[in-house]
């Protein structure tokens, strides 16, 4: 039995990537429903939208679902509301913490570092992510998954799931060769016909390749200090934006609000203005993007790597 899917309960070694804004409980539900771990990405949302995302997940799934928490973003409520309604939490972007790790609820926590890794496993946490400087979206590792995923499985003795640049059924077979219990997938469910993002972003990452991605902290409004990785158009279109505002958003608590130049956010279906200039987050696994397939489509193609 892979370690992974015996600490969890799903059926496929794949896990969708906990990404704020693209997902919602629609993707997550999907993943989930074909076989792999669908994640809801919790940010900055109040506790009654998390609240209605678990409501709509009772209806959508009986498979696990698990939320990512972009830790320093998170409110304490909803922080307290997760770990007694999901069986299985993430943190993500502070050092792991074991105040935060919670009776109850199989924690995760994305680590891009030997020393984070171990520091997670000694904070409570029942698995790791490792993340690569391939990954799409804020960045925490700094070294090819090809150096970090072996130095982590050497490091700790718990369930390692590989992140970044992973979009191919190729891609997950090495990376379970190289000692991954699982992996983590972004970008390619970003434009799964479940995702909620922004058409006009989906089809940038079908019209990309993975030299068209850039490490950068460009778009740092919001969320300053904190590398990522993005279409490199995105940036030249941002810095080209003849206003300081290049759209609006409505947000899922019902506020609409401005979204300025280089601003952390990124485009959704409820995103209008210079989509082009917005924050477009891609790994380097976007030469696998070529359509819009649904998740679970994405999940059989991705299954095939484990055979």
């Amino acid at each position: 039995m892979n370690r992974f899917v015996e600490l969890i309960g799903c059926r496929l070694p794949i896990q969708q990537a906990g990404m704020s804004g693209p997902a919602t409980p629609e993707l997550a539900a999907a993943v989930s429903n074909a076989g792999g771990l669908g994640m809801i990405g919790v940010g900055r949302q109040p506790l009654a939208v998390i609240e209605r995302y678990l409501d709509q997940l009772s209806t959508m799934t009986s498979a696990p679902v698990g939320c990512t928490c972009i830790a320093h973003f998170v409110q304490p409520e909803v922080e307290e509301f997760v770990a007694e309604h999901f069986g299985v939490v993430e943190f993500f972007y502070d050092w792991p913490d074991a105040r935060r790790v919670r009776p109850g609820a199989i924690y995760g926590w994305q680590v891009g570092s030997l020393d984070e890794a171990k520091a997670a496993v000694d904070a409570g946490c029942s698995y790791v992510i490792a993340q690569s400087i391939e990954a799409g979206g804020h960045v925490r590792g700094t070294v090819p998954l090809g150096e970090l995923i072996p130095g982590v499985r050497a490091a700790v003795d718990v369930p390692i799931v590989a992140a970044g640049g992973i979009g191919t059924a190729a891609d997950v077979r090495r990376a379970m060769t190289m000692g991954a219990d699982a992996v983590r997938v972004g970008t390619r469910f970003v434009a799964a016909v479940e995702s909620f993002a922004h058409p006009r972003y989906v089809e940038m990452l079908v019209d990309a390749t993975a030299s068209d991605t850039e490490y950068t902290e460009a778009f740092g409004v919001g969320w300053p200090d904190a590398p990522h990785r993005v279409l490199a158009s995105s940036i030249a279109a941002s810095s080209d934006a003849p206003a300081e505002v290049i759209g609006e958003m409505l947000m899922t608590d019902g506020r609409t609000v401005l979204l300025p130049r280089f601003g952390v956010s990124v485009p959704t279906r409820d995103t209008t203005g210079n989509i082009a200039a917005m924050a477009l987050y891609a790994g380097t696994s976007v030469d696998a993007v070529t359509g819009r397939p649904t998740a679970a489509e994405v999940v059989a193609e991705l299954a095939a790597g484990l055979a």
